[in-house]
């Protein structure tokens, strides 16, 4: 599904193409089908589902990974929090690295949790000028640990800080370019926040550095009416897939991957809903939809 004469790899990092995640529903499916019907490019799991684990989970693991390439994506790293580094997740990060040796490691742009005590929640940061030199500190600390550049995603949101002094694309752009690391960006929270926060979604996916950006992510929401919430438990929103486009066009192509964590539909509607992906990239949009145009951004204030 990776397309022929793909680009150039992004912080010496490969283009993967098409991916999901690696969740337990599908492990039947995956041990008992031939790899070369698997019917998708990679796989991305969560890091901490992996930590400490020697059981049935980690032979999948094992399997997997000599057959695709697979990414690590952290839910706990809290790179945006006030306690210190948890130097014993990082251990652990790195050593489940080494037996998996993903294609990179990524996280959140959040904190989850103070004191020691994890919410298991990925909460938002104040995007202030102190945050920011905070947050590009830590990734610096994490990369020099890992060995390997840190990618981290911006989060879907449903309040904003009054002390905040930029908008999130530019707290994002600043960040890369300071701590020379990667973007995933996820279209579906970047709808999902400007759907709860009233910004326009075309421009904030226009000014996020096309050259820090190794991976896109897509996912369904859920629609509250006044707010929608970032479930990963539905296909992907017409609305959504625009600006997937608009990624890829400024992109010239990146790693793409489907999450789906609740309702977790068959195998083969999975792979339906990641192929809409690749018509995307051929030109297909859904009804009464079309790529963004670049959009201006407003000074915030």
């Amino acid at each position: 599904m990776t397309p022929v004469g793909s680009p150039a790899p992004r912080l010496g990092l490969p283009h993967l193409g098409d991916g999901v995640g690696l969740r337990e529903p599908h492990f039947p499916h995956l041990m008992s089908t031939a790899p070369a019907d698997w019917g998708v490019d990679w796989f991305e799991v969560i890091s901490e589902n992996f930590l400490d684990h020697a059981g049935y989970a980690a032979h999948v693991l094992e399997v997997v990974a000599a057959h695709r390439p697979v990414v690590m994506h952290g839910v706990s790293l809290s790179i945006g929090g006030a306690d210190p580094l948890d130097r014993v997740y990082l251990d652990k990060l790195a050593a489940l690295a080494g037996r998996v040796r993903p294609a990179w490691i990524s996280d959140h742009l959040c904190w989850t949790g103070v004191a020691g005590i994890n919410t298991h929640d990925l909460l938002p940061v104040p995007l202030t000028e102190a945050v920011l030199a905070h947050v590009v500190d830590r990734i610096k600390a994490v990369q020099d640990r890992l060995g390997r550049p840190l990618i981290l995603e911006n989060p879907s949101s449903y309040l904003e800080f009054r002390a905040s002094q930029m908008p999130e694309w530019e707290f994002l752009a600043r960040m890369a370019e300071a701590a020379d690391c990667g973007l995933l960006l996820d279209v579906n929270n970047v709808h999902v926040s400007a759907f709860n926060h009233g910004f326009d979604a075309a421009a904030y996916v226009d000014a996020i550095p096309a050259e820090r950006i190794v991976q896109v992510h897509l996912a369904g929401p859920s629609d509250y009416g006044t707010h929608l919430m970032d479930t990963h438990d539905a296909p992907v929103l017409d609305a959504v897939w625009p600006l997937y486009a608009q990624v890829q066009a400024r992109t010239g192509g990146v790693s793409t991957l489907l999450e789906w964590d609740a309702n977790i539909p068959a195998w083969p509607d999975l792979l339906a809903e990641l192929a809409k992906a690749d018509a995307v990239r051929g030109g297909w949009l859904p009804d009464g939809f079309r790529t963004p145009a670049r959009a201006p951004l407003h000074a915030h204030g």
